[in-house]
């Protein structure tokens, strides 16, 4: 169990110093793992959760073909539209964003808001990071606010049996919604006294032409097929993951149907953030190796003992122990 501690550790203290090289310490670490026999060859596959790393994939593929059709873009211009001036511009995108978040990966929902606060940023000749900062906030906050709205909610929510109902009551009691939304809410105010001295008035510009619904119904088919897919009992474990990358290939067939040329298959399979996916392979070899060594109930065992069986407590500590973590690794 020292070994799996120790290579645990310099893991993740090497994924903090070195995020460019992410991916292969974590593939690195994950085959340290399997040569060392601290997990058997015959348990990697098991370890391995294909269901995420497949709707990763495929929501990333279905965000690209999203972009490129130009909805996100015509969203964003109704949105400036309706807005006075900067201040409330950033607002609205923040708000947005964290709508948006709320049905479709984080990740992938600040690639499509962002570049418009960009474009905003340098049209009023201000800093553009503030703006991208309040935007992925908010898009991180709401993606907690439904089962499908990130890839922990749906590995949490699938490992304790929840359904996309869950998320709004629960035990006859408010879900996790209603307080990622209070806070969505307050966030409001926040911003509002950030942003306060950015009152240029905004102009509305011509709204941005839609080529292509496709991509929009397959994105919105994905989200559906999510939500009704939580509510099946037994249901195979890779199953939101055959939604997602099903509903991609449907997009890249018909694409290479319209423009009779593999050529459109590239850029949306290019954009797949292919790094990501092999970090996400490794680490779950890591976990599978530090939980097949003990490690993670000799954890759970000092959560207990530093707890002294005050339920609340342990809560607190494990809440907080993730916080921290999180603010340096991948939630995930």
């Amino acid at each position: 169990m020292l070994t799996a501690l120790i290579i645990f550790g310099v893991t993740y203290a090497l994924l903090l110093a070195l995020p460019r090289f992410r991916a292969w310490i974590a593939l690195g670490s994950a085959a340290l793992f399997i040569i060392l026999g601290i997990l058997p060859i015959k348990d990697v596959l098991g370890t391995v959760d294909f269901n995420v790393l497949m709707m990763i994939a495929g929501t990333m593929g279905l965000v690209s073909l999203f972009i490129d059709s130009g909805m996100p873009a015509l969203m964003a211009d109704v949105v400036l539209d309706k807005m006075p001036n900067v201040k409330w511009t950033i607002v609205a995108l923040s708000l947005f964003a964290g709508i948006i978040s709320a049905f479709v990966d984080n990740v992938a929902t600040v690639l499509m808001v962002a570049p418009v606060a960009i474009a905003i940023a340098r049209k009023f000749d201000i800093s553009p990071v503030p703006m991208v900062i309040a935007i992925s906030v908010s898009s991180n906050l709401q993606g907690a606010a439904t089962l499908v709205g990130d890839t922990t909610s749906i590995l949490l929510g699938g490992y304790a049996h929840m359904d996309f109902l869950d998320f709004f009551v629960f035990r006859g009691k408010p879900g996790m919604f209603w307080v990622v939304e209070l806070g969505a809410f307050l966030t409001m105010f926040v911003l509002l006294w950030l942003f306060r001295k950015e009152t240029q008035p905004t102009v509305a510009s011509e709204h941005t032409v839609v080529h292509d619904f496709l991509p929009s119904i397959l994105l919105g088919g994905a989200i559906v097929l999510l939500i009704c897919a939580s509510f099946i009992k037994h249901k195979p474990p890779v199953t939101n993951g055959l939604i997602c990358m099903s509903l991609f290939a449907l997009g890249l067939i018909v694409n290479i149907i319209r423009s009779h040329s593999f050529s459109e298959l590239k850029k949306p399979i290019m954009d797949i953030d292919y790094e990501t996916l092999l970090l996400l392979a490794g680490l779950f070899i890591v976990i599978g190796g530090i939980t097949k060594a003990g490690v993670i109930d000799a954890i759970a065992n000092l959560f207990l003992h530093i707890g002294g069986g005050n339920m609340f407590l342990i809560y607190t500590l494990i809440v907080w122990a993730s916080v921290l973590f999180s603010a340096f690794i991948d939630n995930i």
